[in-house]
């Protein structure tokens, strides 16, 4: 074993004293018990062994005089991140840091995270994952779009977003930068809509920039997409100011952030951020008529959705999407059937596992995880079934409570006096 280098990995960042070093040996020679347990970790690389984990181990062994050591051999398809995190963390525990080496070579990693508290500034954090993981993570992303190209889950699948929180939401709703394609969409719509110039548009939004004490002048017009978990004091300001906004907003939450002096524009379309975040987007504006508190806005709609879906086509290529014959019945099928309370079982002697259908074969194509091919008398239990689904799907709203119904009537009595 050697302490060589391995293309990419910095040197060992650690370091020990000789007292430390001669506590090492006392503990190894008293107790060797404990080196089996805690040996050193080391990479194949050219016929030899790099060690990762247990050099300061390794050199007390040497010291010693003994010829073997108990050692953990790690797989040669590790990649580089990886390793860095192995010696990171294996080092983490004891001792003293070379601080110019980590300052050097390994300050683009999350040390705080693998027990190096160093010193400086805030390091900085993976936003998916450790590299070690990454492999991981575009496997799973490539079997969700498989399975959306075959229909069997969409976008809002439960599963599919939980992925996206554990690996893609590092992002926030205040990292929303807004694609070029569809800031232009919008500001045309504005432009047109309210009969004022894009000229006079400002956009206080970015990062590291401060809305107020931005130099407004009288003409401006705030066009811009701001941090949302501030969104109500941004209004607030804007409004005691009297400056004209049209602002971007987080569509669930948009009449709890607005104001009565400024008007919703309700139009909940999905843009699909910079950062990957994809948010149901709606506007408030004090640019529309006082005397309307909340509208839809269809042609806003339709041109933010146009930019949207243009800006996705840009950046990544279309899923394929295609459906199955209803003698085909996947898990995707039963699992929403689970949802809605509805029975259906399938004897064994009126289906058959299928994992690829024949018009499938030339273009490579396969039933993702499996499926089964079953009889007519089935068809109709599931057409049954899919009916009985579907008007579950429709009664399940909310309705109106006695006093929100009270609250429609007064609203009502009040249109009389107009």
């Amino acid at each position: 074993m050697n302490t060589g280098q391995i293309d990419g990995l910095p040197s060992n960042p650690r370091q020990w004293t000789k007292d430390e070093m001669e506590n090492l040996k006392k503990s190894i020679r008293d107790t060797p018990e404990l080196l089996e347990a805690r040996g050193a970790i080391v990479y194949p690389k050219d016929g030899k062994y790099i060690v990762l984990g247990g050099n300061m181990r390794l050199e007390a062994v040497r010291a010693l005089g003994w010829k073997e050591m108990p050692c953990i051999v790690l797989p040669e398809s590790l990649p580089v991140g990886k390793l860095k995190e192995i010696v990171i963390k294996d080092n983490g525990s004891f001792g003293e840091w070379d601080m110019d080496a980590l300052a050097n070579a390994w300050d683009d990693l999350p040390l705080s995270e693998w027990g190096a508290n160093v010193a400086w500034g805030e390091v900085s954090h993976y936003d998916m994952a450790t590299a070690s993981d990454k492999d991981e993570v575009e496997r799973r992303k490539r079997e969700f779009e498989e399975r959306m190209a075959a229909g069997e889950i969409s976008e809002e699948d439960e599963e599919y977003q939980e992925f996206l929180e554990k690996f893609k939401l590092k992002k926030t709703t205040d990292d929303c930068y807004t694609p070029e394609i569809v800031y232009d969409g919008i500001a045309d719509w504005v432009e047109k809509r309210y009969s004022v110039k894009k000229s006079d548009f400002v956009r206080p939004f970015y990062p590291g920039g401060d809305y107020k004490k931005e130099q407004y002048k009288e003409s401006d017009i705030v066009v811009d997409n701001p941090p949302f978990s501030i969104l109500a004091e941004i209004i607030r300001f804007y409004i005691a100011k009297g400056i004209r906004f049209f602002l971007f907003c987080p569509h669930l939450t948009q009449f709890s952030s607005s104001s009565s002096k400024a008007c919703c524009l309700c139009v909940g379309v999905p843009i699909t951020y910079e950062n990957g975040a994809n948010v149901n987007t709606s506007f408030v504006t004090n640019m529309e008529d006082p005397a309307i508190q909340f509208k839809s806005e269809p042609s806003l709609y339709a041109v933010v959705k146009a930019a949207n879906d243009t800006n996705l086509k840009q950046k990544k290529r279309e899923l394929p999407k295609y459906s199955y014959d209803k003698h085909i019945i996947t898990t995707p099928f039963l699992s929403s059937l689970s949802r809605y309370g509805i029975e259906f079982s399938v004897p064994c002697t009126e289906c058959e596992g299928i994992s690829q259908l024949d018009a499938q074969k030339q273009s490579g194509k396969a039933i993702f995880g499996k499926g089964y091919i079953v009889s007519d008398r089935i068809v109709a239990e599931r057409e049954k079934a899919e009916r009985e689904k579907a008007e579950r799907e429709k009664a399940e709203r909310w309705e109106l409570s006695d006093r929100e119904k009270a609250i429609v009537a007064r609203l009502n009595s009040r249109m009389s006096s107009f």
